[in-house]
């Protein structure tokens, strides 16, 4: 087994790095506790989905960074890093990773604004008189 684990997870404009190593199942992220950084229990729940489905809650400490983006997308990367990091660990866990749909980045970004628009698809108010 490797020392020190990382991978790399994107969702939306967020990008987080994780560094897996044995320890007791403390988790920092940007310095702060996981409790801490993601008050919203749903989101935390989403950012450790991988840890809970392969079983290593317990057994990994990881320091993860995270740029970028706004909560939701900081948890979706977290979610993505560390499916990936368990998965250079444990080839055996591909299968159930994958059956979660946990090794999938989300294709989905914000779509650009447009000329002659108030948003993406959103039209001025139209005036009849």
């Amino acid at each position: 087994m490797a020392e020190l684990l990382n991978a790399t997870g994107r969702r939306k404009t967020s990008v987080a790095r994780v560094f897996l190593k044995p320890g007791t199942g403390n988790i920092t992220i940007n310095g702060r506790s996981l409790e801490n950084y993601f008050p919203n229990p749903i989101l935390r729940e989403d950012a450790i989905k991988a840890l809970m489905v392969t079983d290593n809650l317990g057994k990994f400490d990881a320091q993860i960074n995270v740029q970028g983006g706004g909560v939701s997308g900081q948890a979706g990367a977290v979610r993505l890093a560390i499916a990936r990091a368990i998965l250079e660990y444990d080839e055996n866990a591909r299968a159930t990773l994958r059956k979660e749909g946990l090794l999938t980045r989300d294709p989905r970004m914000v779509e650009r604004k447009k000329y002659g628009r108030r948003k993406a698809r959103r039209r001025f108010q139209f005036s009849k008189r």
